[in-house]
């Protein structure tokens, strides 16, 4: 199978003190099955989940006890995503433990496919290394709302995603403490901590995704996001994190850390998260569902109800550069028909962080369409069209992010 690489990748550990100060579900249920959610608009409102209460309600919408987004109108224009409004995405009900928070250093995990196989706690992981990775978190399937075959799953517009700074050892720093990885290993294989059912068979629930060894570059196992201990709803008290890849493979609540010859055999490796064609059942032969691309979006203004006023306006928003960068921004005004470059603003975090971009325009009163498109430093532009798909993953498509303002 055809294997994504991670092209010019460079460490980014930014220490935690300097960017930090910048910045009860029972059962096991699948979150992403079904008739798709209802749209964005949050009509039909549900109540925010109990391990999720802490959440800012006017900021999110709640598809489900599992799929939480954060609304296109609540982002802001600071570079991290508060905790308070970032998206909650689980493939299962999350622990229902939630005292396992509350000692987070006595949380263990299992190394193994290594020369030093052996067991860590938290408190011990500690004392190995400290780095700071800012970085987008992005569900896979975000943008799957504008898929025209309505693939199933969560109808998410633009809101499963979020800006945030992780903070824990580098998988590196863990590598040098057990000698290393093992002969032949081709994954980094993590497992999540959550509950299987007695009677089920493991593999169709467990959730454990298998990325390429040269995703460990980056990769750290956090115990911090945004500078607080890592909550239940972020997979506290222990989470891998893999900088540039798609939030499926940062696995919450990781229990088990192998390093693999193959991919793991759980449905959720083997038959979920792949490129498959509209109407054709995933399965291994496809490619797995790896790395982010460049994409952009415009937040301000972007309210359907809100009428602009005519004359000078800021249009706002957020560009990300996937695996690179992102290098330059660029505005449409008249749907994509003309284009003009748009500016950065606000600090630089790394190549994993979101930029945030202003385009000063003079709008006339009536119908705009607002439109952005990317660039990053590998030289990849933001496509108009998205790639099809069964499932509806990695929607990068400027026109489909497009938004509509009236102007008076």
């Amino acid at each position: 199978m055809k294997e994504l690489t991670n092209a010019g990748r460079r460490q980014l550990l930014i220490s935690t003190g300097s960017i930090a100060a910048m910045a009860g579900l029972a059962g096991v249920a699948r979150a992403d099955l079904g008739k798709p959610d209802p749209g964005a608009g949050g009509s039909a409102a549900k109540p925010m989940p109990g391990y999720a209460s802490w959440k800012d309600a006017d900021s999110m919408i709640v598809h489900s006890a599992n799929t939480i987004e954060t609304r296109r109108t609540a982002f802001g224009n600071g570079v991290i995503t508060p905790t308070n409004r970032l998206f909650v995405r689980n493939n299962v009900a999350p622990p229902t433990d939630a005292s396992m928070v509350k000692e987070p250093d006595s949380w263990t995990l299992e190394v193994s496919g290594v020369a030093k196989p052996r067991s860590f706690t938290v408190a011990e992981l500690k004392t190995l290394g400290l780095a700071a990775v800012p970085m987008v978190l992005q569900c896979s399937g975000n943008g799957r709302a504008w898929f025209p075959h309505k693939p199933s799953g969560t109808q998410w517009t633009v809101g499963a995603a979020g800006c945030v700074i992780f903070t824990g050892v580098p998988v590196k720093a863990l590598l040098e403490a057990v000698g290393g990885m093992a002969d032949g290993m081709v994954y980094m294989t993590s497992t999540g901590g959550e509950a299987i059912p007695q009677g089920l068979d493991p593999n169709t629930l467990r959730v454990e995704r298998s990325v390429p060894i040269s995703a460990i570059e980056d990769a750290i196992l956090a115990w911090e996001i945004n500078g607080e201990a890592l909550p239940l709803a972020h997979g506290g008290p222990l989470r891998i994190i893999v900088p540039g890849y798609t939030g499926v493979n940062s696995i919450k609540y990781i229990k088990h850390l192998a390093f693999t010859k193959e991919q793991s055999p759980a449905k959720i490796q083997q038959t979920s998260y792949r490129w498959s064609p509209v109407g054709e059942k995933s399965s291994a032969s496809h490619d797995s569902i790896w790395e982010l691309p460049v994409k952009s979006w415009i937040n301000y203004p972007s309210d359907p109800e809100q009428t602009v006023a005519a004359g000078r306006v800021q249009i706002s928003g957020i560009a990300m550069g996937g695996m690179t960068a992102a290098k330059s921004i660029e505005v449409s005004v008249n749907g994509g028909k003309d284009w003009k470059k748009a500016e950065f603003v606000g600090p630089d975090l790394g190549k994993y962080a979101w930029r945030e971009f202003v385009f000063s325009a003079d709008l006339a009163a009536g119908t705009h369409e607002l439109a952005c498109r990317a660039t990053n430093e590998a030289g990849d532009t933001q496509p108009e069209a998205r790639r099809e798909n069964n499932r509806g993953y990695i929607n990068n498509s400027w026109r489909d992010h497009m938004v509509v303002v009236k102007v008076a």
